[in-house]
């Protein structure tokens, strides 16, 4: 009879191994790109705009992801980092059906894979002196053999590590470099007046045209065009000032058939006036918007106010006739921190933005657009007429009626979502001295799908002298940046020559997140013991200094040192004093991590005990249930 029991045992358990086997395997097959993603954050969730670039792929992309596993054996973290890259990896191919290959490869020191990896341009990073190298890099080849390639894969850019994969795929797919238009009164490509103003650094383009070329094909578009190219992919529109009603149009229908726009508005442009007119004055009107597009949209960005910031307030000159005399003036600040939105890619890697004489930019209530802000001015801001700093700015009086208003003021912001056109009625008729164009695209009264727009409302935000400093090194001019202005603006057009996809993308959680539990404790534990480390230690401090006080004693007449039973007495007491003190103050410290060395004691406890006890304990019940209904069955 045992000898049977064991035997259905033995089969009964084959049984059970050979189904899980099987049922692994039918899975694997009949749905292998079923998923469980059991993440608070879904980490192994991807986008939607992931799934849409992958699905849109038309040729087959190849990757090659370079680790050395060296490198996770001495830094633990980067070992867990690329079991996270690798496996996000995985799941691009399963979902690409076909056209996204992945390769693996450990370059050993000084082996050909290595020379490989260096010939793709991957950073090596040495470990010690003996000038090994590692790698941990990803390279990207398409059929026609462009390559894009990320040197190496930080854990610090984790938050963005979808956004980079994705972006990769998405440019080795659509390899030719985007057409980036610029609509702008002013003088981004340098002052042809330069040499009559013998100003020559004014005929040289702004730093952000030259970084602006390095990535796009730049094309310039007059200010009274009747349309826009259908190759023009993002559309940069600085300071429309006074633009005509075709040009708006233009603009509006670049919208609607689904193009990308950056536009800078601005209550005060400060480049502006800092330049003279026609007539040899600064201009009076300094200040632009296109107001008929944004009330069509649901944008508001008014040009009769300006924002002033204290926090981040540029140092000027109160005075031009003194010249030691310096005032913060809070309508040219830097933003930092908290006022730059790290969750958008654009902004991840910036420390700083500059904006002088900026507005704000709203939503018009019952607008149905996604509004995500962008740079956000401090809680040490207000707002103010907009003619306070246009004419005869006073930084002096500026700041003394300086007053926080206690409301948030967005400069600028991404918006996302479908609109209607501001021309209802169809394209408006040509002015007498406008060429009309080639070939007008049809009319379109709203947008197929979602626009995507930046607006900030400060085009001063393009102006060299408020984020680089230009300096001649021999002869060569060298463009140093004291802001991030320019990479601000090339991230923006960068993002939005992706794909819609690749726009709607944001930055992720961290797979390696911190212990939280543990971290308030230790807050908590150095709050509530800090202040009586700090009287022990001031308590040994003091008696220590009683102590060589009392040890100098008295000098006798042939300068030795003289001290008395009583002195002695005092110093053995402050040695004693001294001793407890210094036992008190170890004391406190080890109650530092008393609390934290018990939750890792718990946790240990629920990992190695309590989770195999809940198992055993079903198992005994399950094994109870069974025999019950076996005797139940015989009776």
């Amino acid at each position: 009879m045992r000898a049977s029991r064991l035997s259905q045992t033995i089969i009964a358990l084959l049984a059970a191994a050979a189904l899980a086997i099987g049922a692994n395997m039918i899975v694997a097959r009949l749905a292998p790109q079923a998923r469980l993603d059991l993440t608070q954050q879904k980490l192994y969730s991807l986008s939607a705009g992931t799934r849409q670039t992958l699905a849109g792929l038309q040729d087959p992309i190849t990757l090659r992801l370079f680790y050395s596993r060296r490198l996770g054996a001495q830094i633990p973290l980067f070992g867990a980092y690329h079991d996270r890259v690798r496996e996000l990896l995985q799941e691009y191919v399963a979902l690409a059906k076909g056209k996204l290959r992945l390769e693996l490869y450990d370059p050993e020191p000084f082996s050909p894979l290595e020379d490989r990896a260096m010939g793709y341009g991957l950073q090596g990073v040495p470990l010690d002196q003996g000038g090994e190298q590692v790698y941990f890099g990803l390279v990207g080849t398409n059929q026609v053999d462009d390559e894009r390639i990320i040197a190496f894969l930080q854990p610090d850019r984790e938050r963005f590590l979808e956004y980079d994969l994705t972006r990769l795929v998405y440019e080795l797919s659509n390899p030719a470099r985007p057409v980036l238009g610029v609509l702008s009164p002013l003088p981004l490509n340098g002052d042809p007046r330069a040499m009559m103003m013998r100003q020559p650094q004014l005929a040289q383009p702004a730093a952000v045209m030259t970084q602006l070329r390095q990535f796009f094909s730049v094309k310039d578009i007059p200010l009274d065009t009747a349309a826009i190219a259908p190759e023009i992919r993002v559309l940069l529109v600085a300071h429309p000032q006074n633009l005509s009603i075709g040009a708006q149009y233009a603009i509006d229908q670049f919208v609607m058939r689904g193009g990308k726009l950056i536009l800078l508005v601005d209550p005060h442009s400060e480049a502006q006036a800092a330049r003279p007119g026609p007539g040899g004055q600064p201009p009076r009107d300094t200040a632009s918007s296109l107001e008929r597009l944004l009330e069509a949209w649901g944008i508001e960005a008014p040009k009769d106010s300006v924002v002033l910031d204290l926090r981040g307030a540029w140092r000027v000159r109160a005075n031009p006739q003194d010249r030691v005399q310096a005032v913060d003036y809070p309508a040219w600040f830097n933003l930092s921190g908290e006022s730059l939105n790290k969750a958008e890619v654009a902004l991840a890697q910036l420390d700083q933005i500059t904006l002088a004489s900026a507005g704000e930019v709203r939503l018009k209530p019952g607008s149905g657009l996604e509004f995500v802000p962008l740079l956000t001015a401090s809680p040490q801001s207000m707002r103010v007429d907009a003619a306070r700093v246009r004419q005869d700015p006073n930084p002096t009086k500026l700041l003394g009626e300086f007053k926080p208003d206690g409301e948030t003021h967005v400069l600028a912001a991404r918006l996302r979502g479908p609109l209607a056109s501001a021309f209802p009625d169809g394209p408006p008729p040509l002015a007498e001295a406008q060429t009309p164009p080639e070939a007008r695209p049809p009319h379109l009264n709203r947008t197929e799908g979602a626009a995507n727009i930046v607006i900030a409302n400060d085009s001063d935000i393009l102006e060299d002298r408020f984020w680089v400093r230009v300096q001649d090194f021999f002869g060569q001019q060298v463009a140093t940046p004291i802001s991030g202005n320019g990479a601000f603006i090339g991230n923006l057009a960068e993002t939005l020559a992706g794909s819609d996809g690749l726009i709607s993308l944001r930055s992720r959680g961290d797979s390696l997140r911190p212990f939280t539990s543990v971290e308030d404790l230790r807050r908590s534990a150095d709050a509530a013991y800090r202040q009586t480390e700090r009287q022990l230690t001031e308590k040994l401090e003091s008696t220590e200094r009683k102590l060589r006080e009392l040890r100098q004693g008295d000098r006798a007449a042939g300068g030795q040192t003289v001290i008395t039973p009583a002195q002695r007495a005092e110093i053995d007491t402050a040695r004693a004093e001294i001793l407890a003190t210094r036992q008190q103050l170890r004391a406190v410290q080890l109650e530092l991590r008393r609390d934290i060395e018990r939750l890792e004691t718990r946790l240990r406890l629920l990992n190695i005990v309590a989770v195999p006890a809940v198992l055993t304990l079903f198992a005994m019940g399950l094994a109870y249930w069974r025999a019950r209904r076996r005797r139940a069955a015989r009776a």
